[in-house]
């Protein structure tokens, strides 16, 4: 599929564009308010001299060991927003906001050099550990806590103490009580120490370099989802005929209180995805793949929904597609053929 084919009307007039001419900024973008409420997040947390640098680049990311964070270009202009919930799963406020603090554990991290020190790599381990994308997480650990999506936190040292500095970050996250019998405590004990004893301290490295910037992006707006649409993963063969026609009953020759199964599962795909990455560690393109074949057959079959039924069809699809996720999680496949 091409980007051409789905891209929003409204979008298409850029697609030709090369990045670095949308003229875009922070300043007076959708983010602008929402970078201000993560300076007051840190501000009310008593870190008065930590302002790490936000700027727009090509994905969520902190450059390693640069106290800086880069928000995806696309989230600075409705026109691009739209096209990436197109081709990808749009982030909310709520999620940008996750991504924002955990993103600032890992500045905070480089402009103290936290890293460095004995105690950290105690609590952590050691920051030149390999990473890994495929990182097999242990669920439901307590030696680690719960933000993002997918066990995040065990994929690495640096994001165990991103994801720790982000739920003592988020307000409300209650994370004394929480956490109060895990041994994950006394990471979030670290954090909380460690803000209060440099909180009115200048960072070391109060500056970072900065990755590619959307100045820098000479690519096309087309040019660049092409290449997300060509690299997205395949799930490979998934023979679910069968139990997807278990799970949608509905005869075909019934006309009342129905209506198309593949509509009722897209209205609810973002969510789906959501909880199924959350709660599986499956990473996102793969479950949103899987999702969308799910979908996809459902409609090739002509599959119907009672209406009266759906929240019992959606119960019945997540559990489903929950054991092809752990399935895929210990063996490497959703389907074994």
């Amino acid at each position: 599929m091409r980007v051409y084919e789905i891209a929003p009307q409204e979008s298409r007039e850029i697609l030709d564009r090369p990045i670095r001419e949308l003229g875009l900024r922070l300043e007076g973008s959708p983010l602008e308010r929402l970078v201000e409420q993560f300076y007051r997040e840190l501000d009310r947390k008593g870190l008065k001299k930590f302002r790490p640098t936000v700027y727009l680049t090509d994905e969520w990311g902190c450059p390693s060991g640069e106290p800086v964070i880069g928000i995806p270009f696309y989230l600075a202009d409705p026109r691009l927003s739209r096209l990436e919930k197109e081709v990808n799963d749009l982030e909310d406020h709520r999620q940008i906001m996750m991504y924002l603090r955990h993103e600032a554990g890992h500045a905070l991290n480089y402009a103290y050099g936290l890293y460095k020190t004995p105690e950290w790599k105690q609590l952590f381990g050691p920051y030149r550990r390999r990473y890994r994308d495929d990182y097999r997480p242990v669920a439901f650990s307590r030696s680690y806590v719960r933000h993002m999506e997918g066990w995040y936190a065990q994929k690495h040292p640096d994001e165990d103490f991103a994801e720790t500095f982000a739920v003592w970050l988020t307000p409300g996250s209650g994370w004394r009580k929480r956490y109060k019998d895990w041994p994950a405590i006394e990471k979030l004990r670290y954090v909380d120490r460690i803000a209060r004893q440099f909180g009115d301290v200048a960072p070391a490295r109060p500056r970072g370099r900065k990755d590619i910037t959307v100045d820098d992006m000479d690519m096309t707006v087309a040019g660049f989802y092409e290449d997300i649409l060509n690299q997205q993963p395949s799930p490979g063969e998934l023979p679910l005929d069968a139990d997807l026609q278990d799970i949608f009953k509905v005869g075909r020759r019934r006309k009342q209180g129905v209506r198309p199964a593949g509509e009722l599962l897209r209205d609810h795909r973002k969510p789906l995805v959501d909880k199924l990455v959350y709660w599986t560690g499956v990473q996102r393109p793969l479950v949103k793949k899987l999702i969308e074949a799910i979908e996809t057959r459902v409609q090739q079959l002509g599959l119907l929904a009672d209406v009266k039924k759906e929240r019992e069809y959606l119960t019945e699809v997540t559990v489903y597609a929950t054991a092809l996720a752990m399935n895929y999680i210990t063996r490497g496949k959703f389907v074994q053929l």
